[in-house]
């Protein structure tokens, strides 16, 4: 099926997906957006639709999917330590207690192994989701989760069990 063709497809099956992704999202804004990526990936993903079998399930389970990815990425967002501004304040009341603290916890950072270290930045403090993290690891998502579970072990042995 030559490109245009599928791209008519598309467009046919257009009013159907937002449908969908009205349902899926239960908000306009968010229903749109996720029409524009249950696109982009079709078009990205041309090839691996097979013709002669149905576009609509296709685009129906590529925009679940991508519903999925952005329901996880919310509810991991939502699951953060504390408010990205929170750090502003951090040090600003001069307390002594919470600079040893905040030391003591870098120290104890600093000493874990390069590859532990990587994973409990990325996934603990920077609240990115572990296959984002074994993405930019260049590592399977297995091995980043024994760094993670290593460098979470040895940073409790160092900061103790309240930590």
């Amino acid at each position: 099926m030559s490109l245009a063709a599928f791209e008519e497809n598309l467009l046919a099956l257009l009013p159907r997906l937002r449908r969908f992704a009205r349902a899926l999202a239960r908000d306009a804004a968010d229903a749109d957006d996720l029409c524009q990526v249950a696109l982009e990936k079709a078009l990205l993903a041309r090839a691996s639709w097979q013709p002669g079998s149905r576009m609509d399930s296709w685009m129906y389970r590529i925009m679940r999917n991508s519903w999925i990815d952005t329901a996880r990425s919310r509810a991991r967002a939502a699951q953060t330590f504390v408010d990205p501004d929170a750090g502003l304040g951090v040090g600003a009341d001069g307390g002594a207690e919470a600079r040893v603290a905040l030391n003591e916890i870098d120290v104890a950072l600093h000493m874990l192994p390069d590859e532990q270290r990587e994973a409990v930045a990325l996934v603990l403090i920077e609240g990115l989701a572990y296959k984002e993290a074994a993405e930019i690891l260049d590592v399977p998502m297995g091995t980043l989760t024994s760094r993670l579970v290593r460098g979470r072990q040895a940073l409790m042995a160092q900061l103790g069990e309240a930590a």
